[in-house]
């Protein structure tokens, strides 16, 4: 057994993983990870089961030590500059980090959760079924809160064994795709107002609910509804007209109406769009989001097949096994130095 020590954390980064399910209808948020498809292909490249539970890294800085052993790594989502000991990595390969290791994690450049995988998952007691973190409910392990510094967690030792990398399919780069509803009625010409403005993330944003800053959306006949159920990426609006889009630590119910909902397949991508950069959302039928829907579930089965084996070479070694300087050994020795045209005999 190994330990990844927190030497530094940013107040979004906890664990997550695929999330609880099966409990909504009593009140129990499903939490787990924002992205699920870039958690999934870390998990992918360490060995695990594709939703086991990772380190959700959010978009500020973060860093670790590895103690009394080797633990094996991926890094994937949102990029970052990371080092390990000084040594620059790459994301969506595998890493062997050895004891005594440093990894240090920038901020995110383009995007907002990053994912640490780690060989043989994280460890802790389920709580209802998962890992995941939801820190107003009290519910997570082996934290049932973000990381602070000096949280360690026990991690399995990395096997021997050559490392991996993983393509993956670029993300489309359009409007976030919305089905209208289930009460969009309430709002009439306001729809096209949502649908035809620019908004962007505001920075109150958090697991629960990403607020959205731009035009107000006013209600027909009011903000109040009966509460009913919401799921994640259901879009309400409060009375200040202001919309927010749920996210995983959402509430099950909700008693503002929902103009339109994020499509399945476009949910990791509206929560890896950074605070302050700007987006709109495109409607489209149920049966367009289905599609998207079942496309995405046959990328997740296919990640393993997308898994390959990756030669590191060490700079090191490349450099110390090179002769750089020609065939000039001696610099006092006249013989043996290049010169061109040669030097006479």
């Amino acid at each position: 057994m190994s330990k990844l020590v927190v030497t530094a954390a940013g107040p979004a980064t906890s664990v997550q993983d695929g999330g609880r399910y099966g409990a909504q209808r009593y009140g129990l948020t499903p939490s787990g990870a924002a992205d699920r498809l870039a958690l999934a292909a870390g998990n992918c490249l360490v060995g695990n089961l594709p939703f086991a539970a990772a380190v959700e890294i959010g978009p500020f800085s973060t860093s670790f030590a590895v103690r009394e052993g080797k633990v094996r790594i991926a890094l994937t989502g949102a990029a970052r500059d990371a080092e390990v000991s000084g040594r620059s990595i790459s994301f969506n390969e595998s890493c062997t980090l050895a004891d005594g290791d440093s990894l240090m994690l920038a901020a995110a450049r383009d995007g907002t959760f990053s994912y640490l995988a780690i060989e043989g998952g994280v460890k802790g007691e389920p709580m209802f079924g998962s890992l995941a973190v939801h820190a107003r409910a009290g519910l997570g392990s082996p934290f049932p809160r973000p990381f602070r510094a000096g949280d360690v967690l026990d991690v399995d030792a990395a096997k021997a064994g050559v490392e991996h990398g993983i393509e993956l399919p670029s993300q489309a780069d359009g409007p976030i795709r919305v089905v209208m509803g289930p009460q969009d009625d309430e709002f009439g010409e306001a729809i096209e107002l949502f649908l035809g403005s620019e908004w962007r993330i505001s920075a109150t944003s958090d697991r629960m609910g990403y607020r959205l800053e731009g035009p107000i959306i006013k209600h027909l006949y009011g903000h109040n509804i009966v509460s009913d159920g919401t799921v994640n990426g259901s879009i309400q609006v409060p009375g200040n007209g202001q919309p927010i889009v749920l996210m995983p630590d959402r509430g099950t119910s909700g008693g503002y109406p929902k103009i339109a909902t994020v499509i399945t397949a476009d949910l990791g991508r509206f929560a890896q769009i950074p605070m302050g950069r700007s987006f709109r959302f495109k409607a489209v039928t149920i049966a367009e989001a289905q599609a998207e829907a079942r496309a995405m579930a046959r990328l997740l089965r296919a990640l393993p097949n997308r898994v390959c084996k990756v030669r590191n070479t060490d700079i090191n070694d490349v450099l110390q096994n090179a002769n750089i300087a020609g065939t000039a050994v001696n610099a006092f020795d006249s013989g043996t130095w290049q010169t061109w045209p040669p030097l006479e005999p």
